[in-house]
């Protein structure tokens, strides 16, 4: 079994072929499942926002032309994970996800709405700027919505040491949009 590479899967996307939708599932489907699972916890909500990925990426490709595949898709994957976590969750707020938003919420532009793209480009020279264990456990805290008790068995840490590493990252994105002009 040959596996597709990004290129020629968008341009099928972009000749409208329906085997675009079917690569793009095997290729990216585990990933996105997990995402949606990590966030959702229900196996049947999560499958359901990995069909409605495919539907999205389907009407967003063209005009888009990503350049990951897989990270567009799984930004998809995640972003209706989260709207529909929301719309589920509106008057609880126990979860993984609302405490780990609010932590990064603390750090986030507040005011009228930023900049996207002035605003990614600022939080991706943060990531790079980052040691690789740093912007680990970030990205599993903020990205995959990882426990800190999860992170710290899967990095050898304790709980508390994953907490503190997040809470002086969190505060050094604070710094770094406050010099891009974000007021936080």
């Amino acid at each position: 079994m040959t596996v597709m590479q990004d290129p020629d899967i968008i341009a099928l996307y972009f000749a409208r072929d329906e085997r675009a939708v079917a690569e793009t599932e095997k290729q990216y489907g585990p990933a996105c499942r997990r995402l949606a699972v990590r966030i959702l916890d229900d196996e049947s909500e999560a499958d359901e926002c990995v069909n409605d990925t495919w539907l999205k990426t389907w009407n967003s490709i063209p005009p888009a032309r990503p350049d990951s595949l897989g990270a567009f898709v799984c930004r998809i994957a995640r972003n209706l994970a989260i709207n529909r976590y929301k719309a589920a969750h509106a008057k609880r707020r126990d979860s993984t996800l609302t405490v780990s938003l609010e932590e990064l919420g603390e750090c986030l532009p507040d005011g009228e709405a930023p900049d996207a793209n002035g605003l990614r480009d600022l939080i991706n020279t943060f990531l790079d700027s980052l040691d690789p264990d740093e912007r680990r456990l970030f990205m599993g805290r903020y990205w995959h919505n990882h426990t800190p008790a999860e992170l710290a068995k899967a990095y050898g840490l304790t709980k508390n040491a994953v907490n503190l590493r997040l809470m002086r990252t969190r505060e050094k994105l604070r710094v770094h949009l406050a010099k891009g002009g974000y007021k936080v």
